[in-house]
């Protein structure tokens, strides 16, 4: 199911892209831009790990540069019978965390400065543990490449004013003005909000208990809205809760874009599993 989304997200890439460019310089910009498609499918498909670790400015780390952190990554990664996900840190003051990659094999857990900070140790296994839920679950390819193409779509409007013209312009504006909404259903479309109280509740039980993660959701959210994030708002969908519910001028932006369902049903949720394991 998830290589079908990921299919028809692909080929709707290239047929939006053939009709942006034949709209803005007809059949040769569309040529133009069905090219740029294909490049751009490929690469989602192999490097959009890397483009959404760009969008957050996360670097990898080895075991020797955070040890803590990667033992834990660790610990919770054989309770989970998972492969060793490679492991990365933003160095954003907002705590907040994602899971990106293509698969088991290729996956990565992110984790932001502030998130390190800010959490203690139960409310820090339990955010890891819900990111490698999301591995687990294999939710992960989907959404990145979901993000990675509605950053696409972006970008795209970014180039139609420079291509555009002003002979052209009106055109150009009118198609630029669905291009932000389009790029929010495709995100929304293609990830279901069903995989947060999924992870939450395999995160609960490879963290051994669901207080850790209900705990950290709350502070996660009370951070959210008092620590702005320089991300962009494609990317914003893959964190642990929106990120962008602290910068005023990209809130909007960030509801529109959001994926996820209310973080308080997400705790009443996870409250409920206590004793069941």
């Amino acid at each position: 199911m998830n290589h079908a989304k990921v299919f028809f997200l692909m080929t709707g890439l290239m047929v939006f892209m053939v009709l942006i460019g034949g709209a803005m310089g007809g059949q040769e910009m569309a040529l133009i831009f069905f090219g740029i498609a294909l490049v751009m499918n490929v690469g989602m498909y192999w490097f959009s790990d890397r483009v959404v670790l760009k969008m957050y400015k996360a670097q990898v780390v080895s075991r020797e540069e955070a040890p803590e952190l990667y033992e834990m990554v660790d610990r919770l990664r054989q309770r989970a019978d998972l492969p060793m996900p490679t492991v990365a840190i933003a160095p954003q003051e907002q705590p907040n965390a994602f899971a990106t990659g293509r698969n088991h094999k290729h996956s990565v857990v992110c984790v932001t400065a502030g998130l390190l900070r800010l959490m203690n140790r139960g409310e820090l296994e339990g955010v890891i543990a819900h990111e490698l839920a999301h591995i687990q679950h294999r939710h992960m390819l989907v959404s990145t490449v979901a993000a990675a193409m509605a950053g696409a779509i972006v970008m795209i409007a970014r180039w139609g004013i420079f291509f555009g013209g002003r002979d052209r312009n009106l055109v150009v504006m009118l198609l630029l003005m669905i291009l932000a909404p389009l790029a929010a259903m495709i995100v929304k479309g293609a990830i279901s909000r069903t995989n947060e109280f999924q992870a939450d509740a395999t995160g609960a039980r490879i963290a051994g208990g669901p207080d850790g993660l209900a705990n950290a959701l709350a502070r996660l959210e009370s951070y959210a809205g008092r620590i702005p994030m320089d991300v962009n708002q494609a990317g914003a969908s893959l964190a642990i809760v929106n990120p962008l519910k602290g910068n005023n001028m990209m809130g909007a932006m960030g509801r529109l874009f959001s994926t996820h369902p209310p973080t308080e049903d997400r705790i009443a949720a996870l409250r409920e599993l206590r004793g069941t394991f």
